[in-house]
């Protein structure tokens, strides 16, 4: 899975101003401030999955109490997660656990391959795998599922990693998702989020909690 520069999805680059706002950049910035002026104990990296989860009360009541820092922009590919991570993003800050969250696939491989990249410069504590998506059964559903296989298989080589199973019922005997789950089929409604966060949260405070004689019996 590896594949180096080869990779597009490992490359890290800055997202492309298409509407001329500078709103990519201008939210990079904040988190830069965010970094010099807070000390978290947990922090989230991501797309819209992470994003839109501030929202949401749950993160008031589960995700807040913990110190935890919302570093999620809609839209963000691995490339782009990956420069803003060496670009100041985990500067002066030193979170117990980071937790990745991603809500997409590019090219299968290459974007486990990129994921791959990400948690191995952001020393990732914890990632959520690809949540299904579309109302009824589809080929990006299917390259999702292909996609969480993979990152399956790549843990080993990231003993400092672990992997959430995202398999909270979301996917109905009949094939179908509900949009109380997901409104659009694809971004999770408060209730969508209260199935993965509370699994999440549970595995955020083990981490947490583990002493660093643990960790490393647990890196061994």
């Amino acid at each position: 899975m590896n594949q180096g520069n080869s990779n597009p999805a490992a490359i890290p680059h800055a997202a492309e101003d298409i509407q001329g706002d500078d709103r990519w950049m201008s939210q990079h910035n904040r988190f830069l401030s965010d970094c010099k002026d807070k000390e978290p104990d947990v922090l989230f990296v991501g797309d819209s999955m992470v994003q839109l989860l501030q929202q949401y009360e749950i993160w008031r009541e589960l995700f807040s109490p913990l110190h935890a820092l919302n570093f999620g922009i809609g839209g963000d590919t691995t490339g782009h997660v990956l420069w803003r991570l060496k670009n100041g993003e985990l500067e002066n800050i030193k979170p117990k656990v980071r937790a990745g969250n991603r809500t997409k696939a590019g090219l299968g491989e290459r974007w486990a391959g990129g994921w791959q990249r990400t948690t191995e410069v952001s020393s990732s504590s914890s990632c959520q795998g690809l949540l299904p998506r579309g109302e009824k059964p589809n080929p990006l559903r299917q390259k999702n599922a292909q996609v969480n296989h993979l990152l399956k298989a790549s843990l080993p080589k990231l003993p400092n990693v672990q992997l959430l199973d995202v398999d909270a019922g979301f996917v109905h005997s009949d094939g179908t998702i509900s949009y109380h789950d997901m409104f659009d089929f694809l971004h999770l409604t408060g209730g969508g989020y209260a199935k993965i966060c509370k699994p999440l949260h549970e595995l955020i405070m083990q981490l947490l909690e583990e002493t660093p004689e643990e960790k490393r019996a647990a890196l061994a």
